[in-house]
This record gives structure tokens, C-alpha cells and sequence, in this order.
């Protein structure tokens, strides 16, 4: 089975941008940084030369990731699915059953996560376990730091915001 890797339009335009940054501004400015440390002479001993190789290396293989990660990418748009189990682009309201605490969390596409803004992508632990889940649901789910149980208040779509303007 081929890796599919689900993002939202803003999640691909994302990382079309930074490949196109890479290609045309951040290589070449390293391909000159290495032609001008060649000019100084002995490499063995000339550190500009090896810092401006080892980002050379750096942005190659961030490039090949980001192809990886394009070639295998489907641009979901959350609006047109069904949320009435949890899903792809699904806005999450659970309770904490221990404290009371009410958490919101919305799925996205791994390269849109920021969980400091309460996105967390499809493949993290938690998302995992709430994949295919309804209102009323109790769940206990297993992370890093321990067991949690929930229940899920709501689930919902809403448009979702990337970043804070």
C-alpha cells in the first residue's frame, strides 16, 4: 500500500513555497558561499568550506523530503467531509475526565501541525486513537507521558487557521 500523505491546500502551497525558497534563493546563495571559500586555498583547514558543504548537504536532503513528502501528498479540503465521526480536519472538543479540563484540538496534515495553536496531525498518538470517534465517546488513549481518558464533547468542522496573524 502506498503512503498517503492527507494536507490541506494551505499545508501544500506551504511546502511548495519552501522548496521553491530552497531551489531558488537558499542553494544558490550556498553555491557561491562554496565558490568563494574555494578562492582561499588549502580545504583542509578552510572552515568556510566546510560549513557552506555541510548546508549544501542540509538543503539537498530537506529538498528530497519535501519530494517525498509532495509525491505521496492528497490535498483533502475538510469542508466537503463528514465529521460526524472524527476525521480529517475535524475540530475535537474532549474533557478531561481526571480534571475537568476542557481540550480542543483540530486534525491536520503532519507538515500543518502546531499543537501550541491546538492542530495536531493525523499521525500523532492522540489523533490516532480519536480517528473514527463520536460525540459522547468516552476514550481512554495512551501517550508519551501516560493514560488519559476523555470524553468527547463535540465534533465539528470549522474552518481552521493556520497561523496568527
Amino acid at each position: 500500500m502506498d503512503k498517503v500523505e492527507p494536507m490541506t491546500l494551505f499545508g501544500y502551497e506551504k511546502l511548495q513555497a519552501e522548496v521553491r525558497d530552497l531551489k531558488e534563493v537558499k542553494r544558490p546563495e550556498i553555491v557561491k558561499a562554496i565558490e568563494e571559500a574555494l578562492e582561499h586555498g588549502d580545504l583542509k583547514e578552510n572552515a568556510e568550506y566546510h560549513a557552506a558543504k555541510e548546508a549544501q548537504r542540509n538543503i539537498d536532503n530537506r529538498l528530497a523530503d519535501l519530494a517525498s513528502i509532495l509525491g505521496c501528498s492528497r490535498i483533502v479540503d475538510p469542508s466537503e467531509l463528514e465529521h460526524a465521526k472524527i476525521s480529517f480536519g475535524s475540530t475535537v472538543v474532549m474533557t478531561d475526565m481526571d480534571s475537568d479540563e476542557t481540550v480542543t484540538y483540530t486534525i491536520v496534515g503532519g507538515c500543518e501541525s502546531n499543537p501550541d495553536m491546538g492542530l495536531i496531525s493525523f499521525a500523532s498518538p492522540l489523533a490516532k486513537q480519536l480517528l473514527g470517534r463520536e460525540e459522547g465517546d468516552e476514550v481512554k488513549v495512551v501517550l508519551p507521558g501516560g493514560a488519559k481518558e476523555y470524553e468527547i464533547e463535540e465534533v465539528k468542522y470549522q474552518e481552521i487557521v493556520f497561523e496568527c496573524h
